[in-house]
């Protein structure tokens, strides 16, 4: 799954595999049955930090403190929002420290996100002795 990342990022010429998205597929197929696995959780943590990333980035430039605020805020809006996933902070971490055009990162990160998740369930439903993926979907 990280392979077929590598090899989308190469044909559209854009980072699609980033570090925060192998965190969440160790996440995924490691710990399948935590919260923060869930596909509520993996998918709408990302595109929150994601959300996050870009503004402080608007807001206070492209700097490591602005990208260590925009992990705190993103951690503080999953919170609020009930979609714990701590691999999702680093995502602000890499819009603020690289700022990514938006309109190419943000559907290739949801796009990634969903094959996380669903790379996760087929894993899941190959293997009859596994815990089964996701515990709920949403």
């Amino acid at each position: 799954m990280l392979l077929a990342l590598v090899a989308v990022g190469s044909v559209v010429h854009e980072p699609v595999l980033i570090p925060p998205l192998a965190a969440s597929a160790a996440i995924v197929h490691s710990v399948p049955r935590l919260p923060l696995a869930q596909p509520r959780s993996v998918i709408a943590g990302h595109l929150l930090c994601a959300g996050v990333g870009y503004a402080v980035l608007a807001a206070l430039g492209s700097a490591p403190w602005a990208a260590a605020l925009a992990a705190g805020i993103g951690l503080a809006v999953m919170t609020v929002a009930r979609t714990p996933h701590s691999p999702a902070c680093a995502t602000a971490v890499v819009i603020v420290l690289h700022h990514p055009r938006p309109a190419t990162f943000v559907p290739l990160l949801a796009g990634a996100v969903v094959v996380v998740v669903l790379a996760g369930w087929a894993a899941s439903c190959a293997r009859p002795s596994a815990p089964r993926y996701p515990a709920y979907w949403w």
